[in-house]
């Protein structure tokens, strides 16, 4: 290619013109051009070179290793053995050779113009691939043991199932694909509900069979998914491109949550000890990063607002807390205060033992997806 190229550039400058490499056009671009209507022949249907399917051809050829041989020993840092490749000579050591090669150099060991192959190339390996699908909704989750991801600890699995399963079963069986990709506006623990209008989620689809769906079929495969587990309920399941999944990651600490917690003090308390909570507004919060998790997430101290708290009497030593906070804030840690980790919490603000025993999200205020007709 690169002798080829030297020579019509050499033949453009005999008539006065010149030629840059941006004027070449790519040997897997040429070779497109030369399939795709012999392809569109053969399978009746039209070829759409910015289609989603992909088709992957590895070509062979005895002779390429032998031709790149000068190269080695005029760029010999260029080519250095690498695992699991049976030849030094990859695509892009080569093509770095050739950029780092002089002209001249070039010339004088390759001729110009490139000599017939002495035999063809053979298609070593043809693949099919799709590119990704992504479907997007919000998730109800009503157990209180039911972990978001799969719960694996060393190697041992802790519950039998999660949301990210309940959901994906069904669509990797309707669409086909090899593997997924899970990802949501946050998460919650094992043992928290998630209510109101659910948490938005996305799923990646990767290499499905299947890519086109209508939004009937779609509605219906919400509703086998919500009739197969009475812990989770989906609404809103829609196909996305992958530029709309940004959305549900776009200022996601700016974001608000609202939570409902059962609180329980280790002394008496009446409806008055607690009505001062009402009247707190936009509360600062430093959280040093919660133990429950200091395993997997870094040692820092969070700046977290709560935003509005209104309380709810219930007895001596129970009441429900309902809070607006910012996301990212960790509700139980602001609770019982984490052997001082968060301050202030609710136990130094009633100057007393707090501790929770139940969590629910009521809302993820995050506008995405868009809501549909259910």
């Amino acid at each position: 290619m690169r002798a080829a190229w030297l020579l019509v550039k050499q033949e453009m400058g005999n008539l006065g013109l010149s030629l840059a490499k941006d004027d070449i056009v790519q040997l897997k671009e040429a070779y497109k051009w030369i399939i795709h209507p012999q392809l569109s022949e053969e399978l009746g249907v039209p070829a759409d070179g910015k289609s989603l399917f992909e088709v992957s051809v590895v070509f062979a050829h005895p002779e390429t290793d032998e031709e790149c041989h000068f190269l080695a020993t005029a760029c010999p840092d260029c080519f250095k053995p690498a695992k699991n490749k049976q030849s030094v000579f990859t695509r892009m050591a080569v093509i770095k050779a050739l950029e780092k090669i002089k002209e001249e150099d070039f010339l004088k060991h390759f001729p110009c113009p490139p000599s017939s192959p002495k035999n063809l190339c053979v298609a070593l390996e043809i693949q099919c691939n799709n590119g990704a699908v992504f479907v997007a909704g919000r998730y109800n989750k009503y157990s209180r043991n039911l972990p978001q991801t799969p719960w694996i600890i060393d190697g041992e699995r802790k519950l039998e199932s999660s949301v990210e399963e309940l959901i994906s079963e069904h669509l990797m069986a309707e669409f086909k694909a090899d593997s997924f990709n899970f990802s949501s506006s946050g998460r919650e623990d094992v043992d928290v509900r998630t209510l109101g209008n659910g948490r938005p989620f996305a799923i990646e689809l990767v290499n499905p069979r299947r890519i086109h769906f209508t939004a009937e079929e779609m509605k219906g495969l919400q509703q086998t998914i919500n009739n197969s587990s009475d812990k989770i309920q989906v609404r809103d399941l829609q196909l996305v491109t992958r530029e709309a999944i940004g959305r549900m990651k776009e200022g996601e600490e700016e974001k608000t949550k609202t939570y409902s917690a059962l609180i329980w003090t280790d002394k008496a308390i009446q409806k008055e000890d607690i009505a001062f909570l009402d009247d707190i507004k936009e509360l600062k919060l430093d959280q040093k990063t919660p133990l429950r998790v200091l395993h997997r997430r870094p040692l820092a101290v969070r700046c977290r607002i709560i935003h509005t708290m209104k309380s709810e009497y219930i007895d001596e030593h129970h009441f429900r807390l309902h809070l607006k906070t910012q996301a990212g804030t960790y509700i139980k840690e602001f609770v019982h205060g984490d052997f001082g980790r968060t301050k202030p919490n609710i136990g130094s603000l009633l100057n007393r033992t707090a501790d929770i025993l139940e969590l629910d999200v009521e809302s993820v205020d995050v506008d995405w997806p868009p809501t549909l007709d259910n």
